[in-house]
């Protein structure tokens, strides 16, 4: 569920309980490394992806797709778009562009779709952007990937996108507050998701001999995973919201069971214990988890050369700790190295060309800001 902002105290404990198995000491926060100017602001805004112009495409979560300059001038909300379930988590989400944009136009958007009666669940839909002088339309849009089952309830979509370097489409699915469909191969509930572009199925999926659903699953035990990305050597890691306590940082791999709800390193919020990872060996554990939470969202592995001694490093937005976290990742490990805090909870973060990071906050009047060294 979403977590609201935590006091400074809570914060100041955060920096020095991270990841057990992965305490790090931390850089003092001030002078921060970078300048962050604001480009604009939204009604609250969930995700952005860069065009190969550098234009912007961000969600807002009650429907709307906007395209933004680089100078903050935003267009009038995209047509075409998918009717949305609006409310609590749910609504517009994610967007990503397709690999061969510049050949075919093709964007992607997840978005909670109603069902019959009081269910709803995410979906993804590809469609093609037609957009010239501020104003545009979706076309010839298709969904391609839809969460089963539609369940009562508005959280734990979960439903981040990301494309491998090899061109496959992986979608992260959440367990919907439900618990038990996370560890349930019959449902793509609390899942990590590995599709082709048009939405078919990989024949060397882990599980594509039993088919149905179960063929789509990449990974499973996973519980509210905001935010996946690839690293430079092509692995991919997702981070996810544990219960109370046990926010999740992990290494993703084929046809891996992460736990939950079995296994966690938070408990319950009805103060009810989980066992820990290290009760069970046979599951992944994660390389980097957080109690107190930062309730994180967003997820990038940073690339660019605008700020060199943050390359293949990974960024996370946090929520309730209102911080740009950023983790050091080496082999197969991973660890907290810098917090920065930022004043307002941060929705998404992105690395824009030329090698800024750019930045959601969440809610209303939430702003995009733009960071870059100092001048």
């Amino acid at each position: 569920m979403y977590r609201t902002g935590t006091s400074l105290w809570v914060v100041t404990i955060a920096m020095l309980m991270v990841g057990i198995a992965t305490v790090s000491s931390r850089a003092e926060q001030d002078p921060r490394p970078f300048e962050s100017a604001a480009v604009a602001s939204f009604n609250e805004p969930w995700a952005m992806a860069f065009l190969p112009d550098g234009s912007i495409l961000v969600t807002e979560k009650s429907g709307r797709l906007i395209v933004v300059e680089q100078d903050g001038k935003k267009s009038a909300p995209i047509q075409g778009v998918p009717k949305v379930d609006y409310g609590g988590q749910g609504g517009l989400g994610d967007v990503i562009v397709h690999p061969n944009f510049t050949d075919n136009g093709v964007i992607y958007l997840s978005y909670v779709e109603a069902g019959s009666g009081d269910v709803r669940g995410a979906a993804v839909a590809r469609a093609k952007l037609v957009y010239s002088s501020g104003s545009g339309t979706l076309t010839d849009l298709e969904v391609i990937w839809r969460q089963v089952p539609k369940v009562v309830g508005r959280g734990h979509f979960g439903h981040r996108m990301a494309f491998s370097p090899d061109g496959l489409l992986f979608i992260s699915s959440g367990e919907r507050q439900k618990f038990d469909p996370a560890q349930d191969m019959n449902q793509n509930l609390g899942k990590i998701i590995r599709l082709n572009d048009d939405g078919s199925v990989p024949s060397d999926n882990p599980f594509v001999d039993q088919g149905g659903v179960t063929a789509q699953i990449w990974s499973l035990g996973h519980r509210n995973p905001l935010g996946i990305a690839f690293d430079a050597e092509g692995r991919l890691w997702n981070q996810e919201m544990g219960p109370r306590g046990g926010d999740e940082l992990n290494l993703v791999r084929r046809g891996a069971n992460y736990g939950y709800p079995l296994v966690s390193n938070g408990d319950h919020y009805n103060g009810n214990p989980i066992p820990g990872h290290d009760t069970r060996p046979e599951f992944e554990a994660p390389k980097v988890w957080w109690t107190p939470v930062i309730s994180p969202s967003g997820l990038i592995v940073y690339s660019g050369s605008l700020f060199p001694n943050w390359r293949g490093s990974a960024f996370i937005g946090g929520l309730s700790s209102e911080a740009l976290i950023r983790i050091v990742l080496k082999d197969d490990t991973a660890r907290e190295a810098e917090r920065f805090s930022m004043g307002k909870r941060i929705r998404e973060v992105e690395e824009g060309p030329g090698g800024a990071l750019w930045i959601l906050e969440d809610g209303s009047g939430g702003r995009m800001l733009k960071l870059t060294p100092p001048q």
